[in-house]
């Protein structure tokens, strides 16, 4: 490669990665890592919705496995309905102070 092409390879590089930083907004993330305050209430905001995401979305699948498991007892199968009176009497041992 001659030097003029080299130059030419490098400044379309260089061109290149400008365009993917303005892409990833380098410059707005390096603005908030900056500011404490913004940076801490950012995060704190994500936890908090983390935490109500979770939170939500354990009490939808604990109420849908709670519904099956009703489910399951109302059919009275022998293996099954057995198993789940026995986890029942277990909870209900423990609760009440028993072993």
């Amino acid at each position: 490669m001659k030097k003029s092409q080299i130059e030419k390879h490098l400044l379309d590089r260089i061109e290149d990665l400008s365009l993917k930083m303005e892409r990833m907004q380098l410059a707005e993330y390096m603005n908030m890592l900056n500011d404490p305050k913004r940076y801490l209430m950012v995060n704190f905001l994500g936890g908090v919705a983390r935490g109500l995401g979770m939170a939500v979305g354990f009490t939808l699948l604990g109420a849908l496995v709670i519904y099956f498991l009703q489910r399951v007892v109302l059919l009275n199968l022998p293996v099954i309905g057995d198993f789940i009176a026995d986890i029942v009497r277990l909870v209900q041992n423990q609760t009440q102070g028993g072993s």
